[in-house]
């Protein structure tokens, strides 16, 4: 069974202004092509039909790129925030009505190379109403901020400075519309929020993936994630 993927691609992106003042973050160009249309292909090379874009600033620009998805090979809706900041957990509450109750997650930043498939398969042959992929960073890319052993998460903490966490939230994961019950309705929600309440609820499953993780959040990043893919391009 193929999961649909939310895409959270609403935010702001204030680290790459000037760029994102005229286009959203989505449609940065990376090595010759919009970075959506990068992420895109990328996830129907891993067997993605549906996409969900949940879609906020600028993002009459990013429908007239893509459109329906088909010219991708993809099936693609739209969710849009709409006129109050919601957070990424209530970009995700407003989109189950088009994901159904199971669905992968990512950001619109985020270029990952990891399986798919395996990490879809471990959530539906479990029971939990949430699953968060994992990689050990050791500090390296960004600050980790998970303590993973014997595949199981022990803590996820996103405050600055928190020491001995080796593993980093990888970016992918997979929820079951049950996860965002009990909420206040249109209140804003963040994502990080709702995996931290599974932890607490022994809901969350940990999922370790060994393939480095890309993005186009920073200046920085986004000059890495134009190596890698043109590197990968030239090979």
């Amino acid at each position: 069974m193929t999961l649909p993927v939310a895409i959270l691609a609403g935010g702001l992106a204030t680290r790459l202004r000037p760029i994102t003042e005229t286009i959203p973050k989505s449609l940065v160009e990376v090595a010759g092509k919009p970075f959506i249309v990068r992420q895109l292909a990328l996830l129907r090379r891993h067997g993605i039909s549906r996409v969900v874009l949940c879609v906020g600033h600028l993002a009459e620009q990013i429908e007239a790129v893509l459109g329906d998805g088909r010219a991708l090979g993809l099936d693609i809706a739209y969710s849009h925030d709409g006129p109050n900041l919601v957070g990424t957990g209530g970009a995700l509450r407003q989109a189950l009505p088009l994901l159904g109750d199971r669905f992968l997650v990512l950001y619109g930043d985020s270029y990952l190379t990891c399986d798919y498939a395996a990490v879809s398969r471990t959530f539906l042959a479990s029971e939990s109403l949430g699953l968060m992929t994992v990689f050990r960073n050791d500090g390296r890319f960004d600050a980790s901020n998970v303590a993973y052993e014997n595949g199981r998460i022990l803590t996820y903490d996103k405050t600055p400075g928190r020491r001995g966490l080796t593993h980093i939230d990888y970016g992918l994961g997979a929820l079951r519309a049950k996860a965002f019950d009990g909420y206040p309705s249109g209140a804003p929600l963040d994502l990080a929020r709702v995996y931290q309440d599974l932890l607490a609820r022994g809901e969350l499953l940990g999922y370790e993936v060994h393939e480095r993780f890309y993005e186009i959040g920073s200046a920085a990043g986004l000059e890495d994630t134009r190596r890698y893919i043109t590197s990968q391009e030239e090979s």
